[in-house]
């Protein structure tokens, strides 16, 4: 059991893939529309809304499920059950009987006629228990229910099954039938013997009794009844009773079987669900090979998933509407939320697949399908820099552009001339259009649902003049400076190890947006060089140290910060401990307790915030440095990262030692250029 839960929790993200997988699949494939699909919709109880409904044709009244299984329940009970008498086994059973007696009893001083007479007792006894039979297991039949007993397929007799003795009746009958005449010794040895000798004879026959059931089951008849062509079914409303409600629910199963059920259909419903699944496929190697990152977070796959499905739920209820406004759902609008929040190339690729599982179902498939690739192709060309609204404006209209101009071209191909151009097809490419500017509101709505931070997202939070910043820049000019430095070098680090460098950009900018409560606390903002950490114990001093990511956490989610953000906020300490308060309190109290002056955590879990983590850390400790020199900067990086490594702060983030030194190698150089260190030329 533990081996299958280890392998379980290994590959549970495995095995939710292939969940998602096949029930995207079976959900698109549910989706596409169905000829000869019942349009009427009634209830039980409730007024019939439609017109006066007439047969189409002729049917039959089906019964319902409960009274279906009733009569089963009845023929069941009914149904007799065939066993198999062995009849040698009675004159086995009497002859050991003989020989087990005489055995038992050759030691006694009783009277010989009386040990005959006890002979004869259990002679009879037996004779009475194989008469009827006796079962080779305890059956949980009705004791009334009917038995046939057979020997070689000949049928002996029949009884009830109450008549037949299982294994744990016969003893109370020998006691019983002993009763209290014989000594206590006597009754002992006799049980002792029908112990030894008494075998079951009787065995259920189960395939004979199994196709007798069938059999009687088999002439259940499924139907009540018969409904003539053109025969009144519900007028409009009429309140739909039981039996009205059974003749609907009998007309809506022929309609559908006539269509659905057919050997036909189900080979072309079994083909729709191996292609829609061989696209669907197609998408997850896609991500496997070059999008490993998303291949790996469940969420961002499902969120993939999600999308298409929408695309072809609306698409699917357009049609289902009227095919002739296909062109108003924006499917441009899946590239663009995945150019948002992923990159182009995956946005591409998840466009042209979904429209080829759209090109099984919508009219002028082809002209359908090209129209589609070469917009989205356009959307993912045109569209940059997204959080401009002039950029999304633009790009729309290059869509819409291309939509007309593509449709032009096949009306002229299918027609050969410009008479009959239907221009109210021009008018559902402008209103496609127009819905594409939804995507703003969208990857919004998206960011909150699935916790994604899109590009735009960071974009706008990577402006130094939001509100947030700049009240950081005013509160806290010292540690705005250090939160930009910050930023610069864990760029540079994550372009280096191809990690998501806006991401940690804006986190770096935001991680110490807790100290603006008490700004003057932390030295880079003291510029009158009083610290009031000097009127403070050492244990409070480190509380307010401490407290400015747990007051940072609290503001950012004043703000609406994403989480992904607080994140930063949360773990760019780590657990580590505020050294400067922590030793000078041991100076005093050797029996100091490190707890009090430690971060809260967690440690870093991800490249990102490892990455913020070493940073922060060599930008605030450089501040200290005296002449430095190309040697005290590397020694100072190298002493400041491995001691982090060593009190285990990049245990839970998926940083590997080369990316590590890789890093080093980004921070030596970036403070080396900070300090503008040149070579010392001689006199």
């Amino acid at each position: 059991m533990n081996v299958f839960l280890n392998k379980w929790y290994k590959n549970h993200a495995l095995v939710y893939k292939i969940l998602l997988f096949l029930l995207t699949t079976l959900f698109i494939v549910y989706l596409f529309p169905k000829t000869g699909k019942f349009k009427y919709s009634f209830e039980k109880g409730k007024p019939w809304q439609s017109e006066n409904l007439y047969a189409p044709f002729n049917f039959a009244i089906k019964k319902s499920q409960d009274e279906i299984a009733k009569e089963r329940r009845e023929i069941e009970h009914q149904s007799p059950l065939y066993f198999e008498v062995n009849q040698g086994t009675e004159a086995i059973v009497l002859s050991d009987y003989s020989t087990r007696f005489h055995q038992v009893f050759k030691d006694s001083s009783s009277i010989k006629i009386e040990n005959s007479i006890l002979y004869k007792q259990g002679e009879s006894l037996l004779n009475k228990l194989y008469s009827s039979g006796i079962l080779d297991l305890d059956y949980s039949y009705d004791k009334d229910r009917p038995v046939i007993l057979t020997t070689s397929n000949t049928i002996i007799k029949e009884i009830e099954y109450g008549n037949l003795y299982e294994l744990s009746q016969w003893r109370q009958l020998v006691e019983k039938d002993l009763g209290n005449t014989l000594s206590v010794d006597f009754k002992k040895r006799m049980l002792s013997i029908f112990f030894d000798v008494i075998k079951p004879n009787v065995q259920l026959n189960k395939s004979l009794s199994e196709k007798a059931l069938e059999e009687e089951l088999s002439r259940i008849s499924l139907t009540r009844g018969r409904i003539e062509k053109e025969q009144l079914i519900v007028s409009k409303g009429q309140v739909v009773e039981d039996n009205q409600y059974d003749i609907l629910s009998s007309l809506k199963s022929e309609y559908e079987s006539q269509v659905w059920n057919s050997a036909n259909y189900n080979w072309v419903l079994i083909a729709y669900t191996l292609l829609v699944a061989l696209a669907l496929l197609m998408l997850l190697l896609f991500l496997r090979k070059y999008r490993i990152e998303v291949f790996l977070n469940n969420t961002k796959v499902t969120f993939i998933f999600f999308n298409i499905a929408l695309m072809v739920f609306l698409s699917t209820l357009v049609i289902n509407f009227n095919s002739q406004y296909i062109y108003v759902v924006p499917l441009c609008i899946l590239p663009l939320v995945l150019k948002a929040f992923f990159d182009a190339r995956l946005g591409l690729f998840t466009h042209v697949l979904t429209v080829l599982l759209l090109g099984f179902i919508v009219p002028n498939s082809y002209e359908y399908m090209f129209l589609q690739i070469i917009a989205g192709m356009v959307t993912i060309l045109t569209v940059s820099e997204l959080y401009k609204r002039a950029n999304l404006f633009i790009s729309v209209g290059q869509i819409t552009f291309i939509y007309i101009i593509a449709y032009f071209a096949f009306f002229v191909i299918h027609e050969g001339q410009l008479t009959g151009l239907k221009w109210e097809t021009f008018g559902l490419f402008v209103l496609c259009g127009l819905a594409t500017l939804f995507v703003q509101p969208l990857i919004y709505i998206y960011e909150k649902i699935f916790g994604l931070v899109s590009d735009v997202s960071l974009l706008e939070l990577s402006d130094t003049n939001t509100k947030l910043l700049k009240e950081l820049s005013n509160r806290a000019p010292g540690t705005f400076h250090h939160s930009l430095n910050v930023a610069n070098l864990a760029e540079a680090s994550a372009n280096e190890i191809g990690a998501n460098a806006m991401l940690i950009r804006v986190g770096a900018l935001y991680h110490d947006i807790g100290k603006m409560d008490n700004p003057t606390y932390f030295t880079e903002n003291q510029s009158t060089g009083i610290n009031p950490h000097d009127e403070l114990s050492s244990k409070e001093s480190a509380k307010i140290i401490i407290d400015h990511t747990i007051r940072g956490i609290e503001i950012a989610k004043k703000h609406n910060l994403p989480d992904r953000v607080i994140d930063f906020i949360r773990t760019h300490h780590g657990t580590s401990l505020v050294y400067y308060f922590y030793m000078k309190e041991k100076a005093e109290n050797e029996n100091v307790d490190p707890s009090d002056f430690t971060y809260p955590g967690p440690k870093p879990f991800s490249k990102e915030t490892a990455i913020l983590m070493m940073c922060d850390s060599v930008e605030a400790a450089s501040k200290s440095l005296k002449e430095p020199t190309s040697t005290k900067i590397n020694d100072f990086v190298e002493n400041i990262i491995n001691k982090q490594m060593e009190s285990g702060q990049f245990l839970n983030a998926d940083i590997t030692f080369k990316e590590i030194q890789s890093i080093k190698k980004v921070l030596k150089h970036k403070l080396a250029n900070i300090y503008h260190l040149r070579i010392e030329y001689p006199e």
